[in-house]
């Protein structure tokens, strides 16, 4: 059952990677951009499925993934405490990012869809 959840924490980070645009989770569609001369492309705000439920499902899905072990030792504990701590700080310089690029457009949305866990569809079953 662990390994199962497990598994289902980086099938997450799998499927919400495929939700957003690789080049440019990565940062390669803006280092071509740069390459070639080009400015730098606008962001439009959009929500993709996984996103109506909870902003941040690519940080939920590693967090499962490393909470969830079949073997709790010493070194991967310390190691889910050390990423979740990470995770949360770098949440917070991200929104703070959104915020300046999409405006009152995030924090809207920010207000309608928790971050981490999605409260309000567990509530709704």
């Amino acid at each position: 059952m662990l390994y199962a959840l497990s598994l289902a924490g980086f099938g997450l980070v799998l499927v919400s990677t495929f939700a957003i645009d690789h080049f440019d989770l990565f940062g390669l569609r803006q280092v071509v951009r740069h390459q070639l001369g080009k400015p730098t492309a606008t962001s439009t705000f959009r929500i993709p499925l996984l996103y109506r439920s909870v902003r941040h499902p690519l940080y939920l899905g590693f967090l499962i993934a490393f909470w969830v072990a079949p073997t709790m030792s010493v070194g991967h504990l310390l190691f889910a405490a050390v990423t979740t701590a990470y995770v949360l700080v770098a949440i917070r310089f991200e929104e703070h990012d959104l915020i300046s690029t999409f405006g009152e457009r995030y924090r809207s949305y920010r207000a309608r869809v928790p971050m981490i866990v999605p409260w309000k569809v567990l509530s709704r079953r």
